[in-house]
C-alpha cells in the first residue's frame, strides 16, 4: 500500500466519462494499484482488480445486469463488492471473505476521478469552466515514463518554453522572462510571469512578430492545477492540467484548454498542435535523471528562473508527498 497519505486521500483522473459506457469495463492503474472500473447501467464503480478466489483480474470478466462476473470461475459480485453466487456450487453460500476492496469514484469536468483512501481534499476548481464564451478542448491522454512530479514541474517551468517549444508558441529569439510575483499559501501557491510569444496569425514562425503575454498559475494540488494566459490584445486561454500517478516512474498527462482567440485552428488541428507540443516534452522530461523528483534542493543546481519549481519542491515536502520523489 502507498504510504503517501496526501496523494492516497486525493482525487485522481483515470479516464474520460465517455470512456466508461453502461455495461463496460476499464482496466486502470493508480498509485501502483491495479483497478477495474465498471458501469452497471446506473453508476460507475471502481474496485481493486483482484478476485479473492484465485487472484485473477476482474477486468477480464464482464458486467451482467447489476453485477460484475469474474472471467476465471464465474464468481458473481454485487455493487458492494460482495460475492453473491458460486456458479460451480450455486446452492452453497459464498464465503464471507469473498469480497472486493472498493474505492471512491465520481465524475467532474467530464472526467472520472478516483480516490483510493478517504477523500480529504476537493478536486481543484477550474474557473471559467461554465463560461460559454470559451471553446473547450480536451487533450490527452499522454503517457510518460517518468515521475508524475517531474511532469508537473515541467509544466511550471517557463524557462524551457523558448527552447523546447521554439516557434510553437514561444521563441528562442526572445527567451527572457519577466517575473512578477510569487505568493505562497498553506494550500498551495500562485505565480505570474511574462514571456514573448510568436504571433499565431503569421505564416512563418521564424520571422513572426513577437508579442508580450502574461501567464498566471494557480497550484492547489501536487498533480492538478491551472494557468491563465492573458494577451495585451485581450485574448484569453486557460489550461487545466491533471497528471495521473500510475506508478512512481510512470504517469499520464491530461489537460483541458479553454480559449477564445485561436479560431484559425479547428478542434482537430488544435489537438494535433498540442500533441506536437507534448511530444517535444517527452524526449527531455523522460531523459531526466533521476526519474523521481529530488526534494533535497542540494541535489540539483537551481537558477533564478527556477523559482517556481523550487517553490513546488518545497511545498511537496511540506505536504509529505513522497510518491515519485526522492
Amino acid at each position: 500500500m502507498v504510504q503517501d497519505q496526501f496523494l492516497r486521500n486525493s482525487w485522481h483522473v483515470l479516464a474520460r466519462s465517455q470512456d466508461l459506457q453502461p455495461g463496460t469495463i476499464l482496466q486502470k492503474r493508480l498509485l501502483g494499484e491495479d483497478l477495474v472500473l465498471w458501469h452497471n447501467g446506473d453508476k460507475a464503480l471502481t474496485w481493486q482488480d483482484f478476485c479473492p478466489h484465485r487472484g485473477a483480474r476482474l477486468s477480464l470478466g464482464w458486467v451482467h445486469k447489476d453485477t460484475l462476473v469474474c472471467g476465471y470461475h464465474g464468481l458473481v459480485f454485487n455493487t458492494e463488492g460482495r460475492c453473491v453466487l458460486l456458479p460451480a456450487t450455486p446452492d452453497q453460500p459464498p464465503p464471507a471473505r469473498a469480497c472486493i476492496q472498493t474505492y471512491h469514484i465520481k465524475e467532474h469536468y467530464d472526467m472520472l476521478w478516483v480516490c483510493l483512501g478517504i477523500p480529504q481534499y476537493d478536486i481543484p476548481t477550474y474557473p471559467g469552466w461554465d463560461d460559454p464564451s470559451y471553446r473547450k478542448v480536451l487533450c490527452g491522454p499522454y503517457p510518460f515514463k517518468t515521475s508524475p512530479l517531474r511532469v508537473v514541474e515541467n509544466l511550471l517551468d517557463p524557462a524551457h518554453f523558448p527552447f523546447v517549444h521554439d516557434g510553437m508558441f514561444a521563441t528562442s529569439r526572445r527567451p527572457e522572462l519577466r517575473h512578477h510575483d510569487l505568493e505562497l499559501h498553506p494550500d498551495g501557491f500562485r505565480f505570474k510571469f511574462g514571456i514573448w510569444e510568436v504571433d499565431f496569425n503569421s505564416k512563418d514562425p521564424s520571422s513572426a512578430p513577437m508579442l508580450p503575454v502574461t501567464y498566471e498559475y494557480f497550484i492547489h494540488h501536487p498533480l492538478a492545477g491551472y494557468f491563465e494566459r492573458h494577451g495585451e490584445d485581450g485574448t484569453r486561454l486557460t489550461l487545466y492540467y491533471m497528471v495521473t500517478p500510475v506508478d512512481e516512474e510512470e504517469c499520464v498527462l491530461w489537460f483541458w484548454i479553454l480559449e477564445d482567440y485561436l479560431h484559425m485552428f479547428s478542434d482537430q488541428a488544435f489537438v494535433e498542435r498540442q500533441d506536437k507540443i507534448v511530444s517535444q516534452d517527452y524526449l527531455t522530461v523522460e531523459s531526466q535523471k533521476p526519474l523521481r523528483l529530488p526534494l533535497d534542493l542540494k541535489a540539483e543546481i537551481h537558477l533564478p528562473s527556477d523559482r517556481y519549481s523550487v517553490a513546488y519542491r518545497k511545498w511537496l515536502k511540506q505536504k509529505d508527498v513522497t510518491f515519485g520523489a526522492i
